[in-house]
């Protein structure tokens, strides 16, 4: 009668480090996407913010020019120039002026993309962490399980159930970090 419950315990032993194993393997799988993916937001991240430091640059050398078109204006004003002179830095000047526009407003657009992405790459940290902590749960309970099954002592099985019943929560909660 006691092998047969020993046999009946091992069974189960075998079953739930299976599943605690398939657990593990499908959280260091999504870790690792989730990884990748804020690997991959992060580059975009920073490419928005190197085309937004271009367009800060193109916008600056704009508001140069400007101000340069401006003073040598107030400069021919004070001489008497002919007033077609005086046109077309006006005309100058407002091209300046809408190409300043134009660069910031594609700055807002680009720092919101910018920010986007870091707001993914920030989510997909998220997660793989989470993922993470329940890989490290889940192979120490398979550890565990392991040990129990070869000193064939029932207390280090149990031990290695509650430790994969966290890892199990930290796995759940890798999907929807509701923790």
């Amino acid at each position: 009668m006691t092998e047969s419950k020993k046999e009946r315990w091992t069974d189960y032993l075998a079953i739930t480090t299976v599943l605690i194993a398939v657990c593990a393997t499908l959280s260091t799988f999504k870790g690792g996407g989730f990884s990748t993916k804020s690997l991959m937001n992060q580059t975009q991240a920073s490419d928005q913010w190197a085309f937004y430091q271009a367009k800060s640059t193109k916008e600056n050398l704009y508001h140069q020019e400007k101000d340069n078109l401006e003073l040598q204006r107030a400069t021919l004003t004070e001489n008497k120039v002919s007033n077609e002179l005086l046109a077309k830095y006006d005309s100058k000047i407002a091209d300046c002026t809408k190409k300043i526009d134009k660069y910031s407003k594609e700055q807002a657009e680009i720092k919101v993309k910018a920010a986007g992405f870091e707001a993914e790459r920030d989510s997909g940290k998220a997660h793989s962490t989470v993922f993470g902590i329940a890989v490290i749960f889940l192979q120490i309970s398979i550890l565990l399980s392991s040990i129990a099954a070869l000193s064939k002592k029932k207390f280090v099985w149990y031990c290695s159930l509650a430790l994969g019943v966290i890892g199990i929560f930290y796995f759940i909660n890798g999907f929807f970090l509701f923790v």
